[in-house]
């Protein structure tokens, strides 16, 4: 060890400052290594990115041990997305280590739920609890703004009805069945006549889930005019929102980002405020939109019909690619 001597910038005064070589360094103890091993622990507990994590891992052997095998970036990623509970497995096919594959896994996860661009979720209708007439298809708002801006006559309308507390659900499949959710945007929308009010309900509710069977999927149920709802479990239930009666796109931002394990999203629209002519009340939804970021193909879900298993499988090599381009990619915002 060396002693050098330089000048306090405070006072001017000459201070000495010890210099430890790297063979002075290797007799010196590793400070977590002399806490109890419920002190370590609760210490890298607080980090609360799982880049740090994984940071910490490499310091030295036995900070990785304390972060692999008390599984800290799960963990982390429970903490905060607690839908990932449903997980009881991971899949990574390039490597054996249940430990160290779960590791990675995780603090791969964590980056790409809060890094990935976000983007359009919805891909297609499933099925609306009722419809009006058949052009009145929830069909007609399925492709977001896109769809909207090529045929600005489309739009969804329910059955009349003479009770306002009627409610109605509409069911979209998502751009993959492992994603992320933040906000869902609905426009309701006046009547084709001059004069005639907005047909809007009173709330709005969000669910997500999956398929109790991937069976029942290849009914088309738009086709035959009948509801889906029985056919999921929701695993997710927002809170409920009040929606105002103004004829624009309408923004429901989430509570906290939504990890959707299953791919599927339900609005519930609670209640109905006009009538038409026919002296029953309507609801008219012009265009719907689920913003987030989609994890696949770099990671996916599969379910087990004959247990309540969920695997996350993880595609390690091109995960790591990907997150390189993230710090240029995440803050793309989708466009109206």
């Amino acid at each position: 060890m060396q002693k050098v001597s330089v000048r306090s910038v405070q006072d001017h005064q000459p201070m000495t400052m010890q210099v430890y070589s790297r063979w002075d360094l290797e007799g010196m103890h590793d400070f977590l290594e002399c806490l109890e091993p419920d002190m370590a622990l609760k210490i890298l507990t607080c980090l609360d990115d799982s880049a740090d994590l994984v940071r910490a891992s490499a310091v030295s052997r036995y900070w990785q041990k304390v972060v692999v095998s008390n599984g800290l970036c799960k963990q982390l990623c429970m903490r905060t997305f607690p839908q990932l509970g449903s997980i009881t497995r991971v899949v990574e096919p390039s490597h054996d280590n249940l430990g160290k594959s779960e590791h990675r896994a995780y603090a791969s996860l964590f980056r790409a739920i809060t890094a990935f661009p976000l983007t359009f979720c919805i891909a297609d209708p499933v099925s609306a609890s009722s419809t009006g007439y058949p052009k009145d298809s929830i069909k007609n708002i399925c492709r977001g703004s896109y769809f909207k801006t090529i045929c600005r006559g489309s739009y969804w309308l329910s059955r009349g009805s003479d009770d306002p507390e009627t409610p109605e659900t509409l069911i979209y499949n998502l751009s993959a069945n492992f994603c992320v959710v933040t906000e869902i945007n609905l426009h309701l929308r006046k009547g084709l006549v001059s004069g005639y009010p907005i047909y809007s309900s009173r709330f709005v509710r969000f669910r997500m889930g999956h398929p109790k069977s991937v069976k029942d999927l290849n009914y088309d149920f738009i086709k035959a005019q009948e509801c889906a709802d029985d056919k999921f479990i929701w695993t997710y239930t927002s809170p409920v929102f009040p929606v105002a009666q103004e004829n624009l796109l309408q923004k429901f931002r989430l509570p906290a980002p939504v990890v959707c394990i299953g791919g599927y999203l339900q609005i519930e629209l609670l209640g109905r405020v006009s009538k038409s002519s026919d002296d029953k009340y309507y609801i008219c939804v012009a265009q719907v939109e689920a913003i987030g970021r989609t994890l696949s193909p770099l990671f996916s879900v599969a379910f087990s019909e004959s247990s309540d298993d969920v695997h996350l499988k993880y595609d390690a090599e091109e995960c790591g690619y990907i997150l390189s381009t993230c710090g240029s990619i995440s803050r793309v915002q989708p466009q109206h």
